[in-house]
């Protein structure tokens, strides 16, 4: 009995160390806080007097804003043309169903960003088997948070890889709207991507008919592209942004179809670009 405990205590005092090792050895790796205020320094003063329209992301809860430069809001859905759709791992957004910070990550835009706040089954977050959107970033797992991006366009747009195909050289200044959805990837129960993906051509335009409308009262502002190649430089180009505060569930299988086959030439998540604080770069909502 004492040898037991004794090789119990060994046996438990070690995966102690392990795991304190293991903290420490990704605290060491972390981008720091200092790290991510250096970023936001270098965005003000970037964009410091030099006419750039109000950024993005945002917290869609808080209404406050500055930057009178942005542009009109763009047309409804069903009178542009979609041209691109992708989505970001976590949610580039905070606000509604969405405000657990995941944490600063690694400085240039993966594993940062914004959790759902629920809880899941554990049905919903069991093991799938398979790597869904694996690339040097990692891959999507139940569980995770994603931001998904339909990106329309009042110019002649195309489909294909890129936002490139959202603008076009018959008109210099097209407006842009993006449909934001925050999903969270479930192994069982949810509903599935690829339907909700669907594009039609209706009077001439392609569309996304199967949008959720069940996800609360979307927050329309005035922003600009997002992406963390925009976290130390202002984003040209504007954006009138519609983005729902609630979440809806996401089948991971499906997940994983409609990134083996989109027109988008899509294969994983996107980088988050920092949120954007700086009330000088961000509209007032309505």
């Amino acid at each position: 009995m004492h040898r037991s405990l004794t090789v119990a205590s060994v046996s438990a005092a070690l995966s102690a160390l392990l795991v304190s090792s293991a903290i420490a050895e990704a605290d060491s790796h972390a981008t720091s806080d200092e790290v991510i205020a250096a970023q936001r320094e270098a965005l003000a003063t970037a964009t410091k007097g030099m006419g750039y329209g109000p950024q993005s992301p945002r917290d869609i809860d808080a209404n406050e804003g500055r930057n009178r430069h942005g542009s009109s809001t763009a047309p409804a859905v069903m009178d542009m043309t979609l041209c691109d759709i992708h989505f970001h791992e976590n949610a580039e957004h905070k606000g509604g169903a969405f405000t657990t910070y995941a944490g600063n990550g690694d400085g240039n835009g993966y594993g940062t960003g914004f959790k759902y706040d629920g809880t899941l089954t554990q049905a919903e977050l069991a093991p799938i088997g398979m790597r869904v959107g694996d690339s040097e970033h990692g891959d999507l797992v139940p569980g995770d948070t994603i931001e998904i991006h339909f990106v329309y366009s009042t110019a002649q747009a195309t489909l294909g890889p890129g936002l490139g195909t959202c603008l076009s050289d018959a008109i210099g200044n097209p407006q842009l709207r993006v449909e934001a959805v925050v999903g969270v990837l479930v192994a069982e129960g949810g509903a599935d991507f690829v339907e909700m993906s669907s594009i039609e051509e209706i009077n001439g335009l392609h569309q996304v008919p199967n949008l959720p409308g069940d996800l609360g009262e979307p927050v329309v502002y005035s922003g600009s592209t997002t992406g963390p190649s925009y976290n130390e430089k202002g984003s040209p180009f504007q954006v009138t942004w519609s983005v729902r505060p609630e979440v809806v569930k996401l089948d991971i299988a499906s997940v994983d179809a409609w990134l083996k086959s989109n027109p988008f030439n899509e294969d994983h998540a996107h980088g988050v670009r920092n949120l954007v604080t700086n009330l000088d770069l961000l509209s007032q909502i309505n």
